[in-house]
């Protein structure tokens, strides 16, 4: 269980950087295509950060505190810090499909010891947004052969 409560803290730690690099883009994105990357980048963020409610309640599921400084949450993330180059959109997808990986790559390794420990709800909360995170790649993915 240990694992498993640790996995959640990074996830939980991996999804509040997601949200704030992707609130941060929103805010400072430029460029002939700015309407529809702030749009894009809000609602992004906003999914993102909706979800960290339910991360943080399975962790107290656990039976463990969740993680809710800055400090803390620097600690416990996967991602580094990469700041873009520039503000252009292509900049800023290239960074956010780069960060939505080290997600989904936490996500997996959450899911997986979910599963072995038979926490359905978990897995299957954590399944959801897996779906959710591969459907993010894949338009990041995409948006990029564009830019």
């Amino acid at each position: 269980m240990e694992e498993l409560i640790k996995s959640l803290k990074i996830l939980l730690a991996d999804v509040h950087v997601m949200s704030s690099i992707t609130h941060g883009f929103h805010w400072n994105v430029e460029g002939n295509d700015f309407p529809e990357w702030h749009s894009k980048f809000d609602e992004i963020y906003s999914d993102v950060y909706e979800s960290t409610d339910a991360i943080a309640e399975n962790i107290r599921k656990c039976g463990d505190y969740a993680p809710f400084t800055l400090q803390r949450f620097i600690e416990f993330t996967s991602i580094p810090d990469n700041t873009p180059l520039d503000s252009s959109p292509k900049s800023f997808v290239s960074n956010l499909y780069e960060v939505n990986n080290y997600v989904l790559n936490t996500l997996y390794d959450v899911f997986s010891k979910a599963n072995s420990l038979n926490k359905q709800g978990i897995a299957n909360f954590i399944a959801e947004r897996i779906d959710i995170h591969e459907k993010h790649g894949w338009m990041l993915r995409a948006s990029l052969k564009g830019l």
